[in-house]
């Protein structure tokens, strides 16, 4: 079984499918560094997860903080980054419920990290708030 945490995590990736610019480079909390030819890419990490628990039901009011960071390579790679963003940001806003499994999805903050490397490369860390619930005594439901 697995927890609802898991499975919106699973639904923000899916629902990612087909971002401009990243193919089927979408990556769930990968931590090996990214190669030239793999990037732009997006990795779909979790922050933070905290409960609540509802006094008038048995269950847990959670907020789940998820970082999708967009990696690119570019002169500019926060310009170069800018059309997968806007697609990305687009593509999770458009089923707030993530297909059911959250209450609601809230951007929270954009931060930006330009690196040099073999060729100017930039990360760009879209974070957002996951709002949904699970019983008292069992987080798959």
């Amino acid at each position: 079984m697995t927890t609802k945490r898991e499975t919106i995590i699973a639904a923000i990736r899916t629902a990612l499918t087909g971002t401009t610019g990243v193919s089927n480079r979408i990556y769930r909390s990968r931590v090996e560094p990214l190669t030239r030819g793999e990037s732009p890419a997006i990795v779909v990490e979790p922050l933070t997860d905290t409960a609540a628990q509802n006094t008038s039901l048995p269950t847990l009011d959670w907020s789940l903080t998820v970082r999708i960071a967009v990696i690119v390579r570019g002169a500019i790679p926060d310009q170069a980054a800018d059309a997968t963003v806007q697609d990305m940001h687009s593509k999770l806003m458009a089923d707030l419920t993530l297909g059911g499994y959250a209450i609601d999805i809230q951007p929270i903050a954009v931060t930006f990290d330009i690196v040099e490397a073999d060729q100017p490369a930039g990360v760009v860390m879209c974070d957002y708030r996951v709002q949904y619930r699970t019983s008292v005594s069992n987080l798959a439901s």
